[in-house]
Protein backbone atom coordinates (compact mmCIF):
# COMPACT_ATOMS: atom_id res chain seq x y z
CA UNK A 1 0.00 0.00 0.00
CA UNK A 2 1.41 3.40 -0.98
CA UNK A 3 1.74 5.92 1.83
CA UNK A 4 -0.42 9.02 1.51
CA UNK A 5 1.51 12.23 1.03
CA UNK A 6 1.08 14.85 3.79
CA UNK A 7 -0.65 17.20 1.35
CA UNK A 8 -3.07 14.49 0.17
CA UNK A 9 -3.78 13.47 3.76
CA UNK A 10 -4.60 17.05 4.72
CA UNK A 11 -7.08 17.43 1.89
CA UNK A 12 -8.52 13.90 2.01
CA UNK A 13 -10.54 14.34 5.19
CA UNK A 14 -13.71 15.48 3.40
CA UNK A 15 -15.97 13.01 1.64
CA UNK A 16 -15.92 13.19 -2.17
CA UNK A 17 -19.33 14.91 -2.21
CA UNK A 18 -18.23 17.40 0.45
CA UNK A 19 -21.04 16.50 2.86
CA UNK A 20 -18.78 15.08 5.56
CA UNK A 21 -15.41 15.94 7.05
CA UNK A 22 -14.14 13.59 9.74
CA UNK A 23 -11.94 16.34 11.16
CA UNK A 24 -14.97 18.43 12.12
CA UNK A 25 -16.19 17.79 15.70
CA UNK A 26 -19.88 17.71 14.74
CA UNK A 27 -19.43 15.37 11.77
CA UNK A 28 -21.32 12.09 12.30
CA UNK A 29 -18.50 10.17 10.64
CA UNK A 30 -16.31 11.03 13.63
CA UNK A 31 -18.53 8.88 15.85
CA UNK A 32 -18.26 6.00 13.40
CA UNK A 33 -14.47 6.29 13.27
CA UNK A 34 -14.41 6.37 17.07
CA UNK A 35 -16.53 3.23 17.28
CA UNK A 36 -14.47 1.30 14.75
CA UNK A 37 -11.18 2.48 16.25
CA UNK A 38 -12.10 1.25 19.72
CA UNK A 39 -9.92 -1.64 20.91
CA UNK A 40 -12.80 -3.86 22.01
CA UNK A 41 -14.80 -3.15 18.87
CA UNK A 42 -11.97 -4.29 16.62
CA UNK A 43 -11.37 -7.42 18.66
CA UNK A 44 -15.07 -8.36 18.68
CA UNK A 45 -15.28 -7.75 14.94
CA UNK A 46 -12.19 -9.94 14.41
CA UNK A 47 -13.82 -12.73 16.43
CA UNK A 48 -17.17 -12.47 14.65
CA UNK A 49 -15.52 -12.45 11.23
CA UNK A 50 -15.00 -16.20 11.69
CA UNK A 51 -18.72 -16.74 12.16
CA UNK A 52 -21.50 -16.43 14.75
CA UNK A 53 -20.52 -16.68 18.40
CA UNK A 54 -22.35 -17.01 21.68
CA UNK A 55 -21.59 -14.44 24.36
CA UNK A 56 -19.50 -16.90 26.38
CA UNK A 57 -17.50 -17.84 23.27
CA UNK A 58 -16.79 -14.18 22.55
CA UNK A 59 -15.76 -13.58 26.15
CA UNK A 60 -13.34 -16.53 25.98
CA UNK A 61 -11.95 -15.49 22.59
CA UNK A 62 -11.54 -11.78 23.33
CA UNK A 63 -9.18 -12.29 26.22
CA UNK A 64 -9.09 -9.55 28.82
CA UNK A 65 -12.49 -8.02 28.06
CA UNK A 66 -14.71 -7.58 31.09
CA UNK A 67 -18.32 -8.71 31.03
CA UNK A 68 -19.41 -5.07 31.22
CA UNK A 69 -17.20 -3.95 28.31
CA UNK A 70 -18.22 -6.86 26.11
CA UNK A 71 -21.89 -6.17 26.77
CA UNK A 72 -21.45 -2.45 26.05
CA UNK A 73 -19.47 -3.15 22.90
CA UNK A 74 -21.99 -5.65 21.56
CA UNK A 75 -24.90 -3.28 22.26
CA UNK A 76 -23.12 -0.41 20.51
CA UNK A 77 -22.28 -2.59 17.51
CA UNK A 78 -25.86 -3.80 17.34
CA UNK A 79 -27.13 -0.22 17.55
CA UNK A 80 -24.79 0.82 14.74
CA UNK A 81 -26.05 -2.04 12.55
CA UNK A 82 -22.76 -3.93 12.50
CA UNK A 83 -23.78 -6.89 14.66
CA UNK A 84 -26.97 -8.90 14.80
CA UNK A 85 -28.21 -10.45 18.05
CA UNK A 86 -30.32 -13.56 17.48
CA UNK A 87 -32.24 -15.02 20.43
CA UNK A 88 -33.19 -18.68 20.00
CA UNK A 89 -36.44 -19.82 21.59
CA UNK A 90 -34.89 -22.52 23.74
CA UNK A 91 -34.70 -23.22 27.44
CA UNK A 92 -32.43 -21.79 28.59
CA UNK A 93 -32.45 -19.04 25.95
CA UNK A 94 -29.53 -19.10 23.56
CA UNK A 95 -28.19 -15.90 22.01
CA UNK A 96 -25.89 -15.77 19.01
CA UNK A 97 -24.05 -12.72 17.72
CA UNK A 98 -23.03 -12.37 14.09
CA UNK A 99 -21.90 -9.70 11.70
CA UNK A 100 -24.52 -8.02 9.56
CA UNK A 101 -23.78 -7.31 5.91
CA UNK A 102 -22.66 -3.85 7.03
CA UNK A 103 -20.33 -5.43 9.59
CA UNK A 104 -18.95 -7.84 7.00
CA UNK A 105 -18.23 -4.87 4.73
CA UNK A 106 -15.65 -3.71 7.29
CA UNK A 107 -13.72 -6.95 6.84
CA UNK A 108 -11.04 -5.65 4.48
CA UNK A 109 -10.43 -2.54 6.58
CA UNK A 110 -10.07 -4.37 9.88
CA UNK A 111 -7.90 -7.06 8.29
CA UNK A 112 -5.66 -4.30 6.95
CA UNK A 113 -5.33 -2.79 10.43
CA UNK A 114 -4.52 -6.18 12.00
CA UNK A 115 -1.98 -6.98 9.26
CA UNK A 116 -0.36 -3.57 9.65
CA UNK A 117 -0.04 -4.17 13.41
CA UNK A 118 1.55 -7.59 12.83
CA UNK A 119 3.94 -6.18 10.22
CA UNK A 120 5.04 -3.17 12.30
CA UNK A 121 4.90 -4.30 15.94
CA UNK A 122 8.71 -4.46 16.25
CA UNK A 123 9.12 -0.95 14.84
CA UNK A 124 6.51 0.45 17.22
CA UNK A 125 8.08 -1.32 20.19
CA UNK A 126 11.54 0.04 19.22
CA UNK A 127 10.14 3.55 18.91
CA UNK A 128 8.55 3.24 22.36
CA UNK A 129 11.84 2.09 23.88
CA UNK A 130 13.73 5.02 22.28
CA UNK A 131 11.08 7.45 23.50
CA UNK A 132 11.06 6.02 27.03
CA UNK A 133 14.89 6.28 27.24
CA UNK A 134 14.73 9.96 26.22
CA UNK A 135 11.84 10.68 28.60
CA UNK A 136 13.54 9.05 31.59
Amino acid sequence: MEPISPKAAATATASPDGRFDVMEPACPTRQIVGRIGDKWTLLVLYALAAGPRRYTELRAEVKGVSQKMLTQTLRALERDGLVDRHVHATVPPRVDYSLTDLGVSLGTAITTIRTWAYDHVEEVESARQRYDKRAA
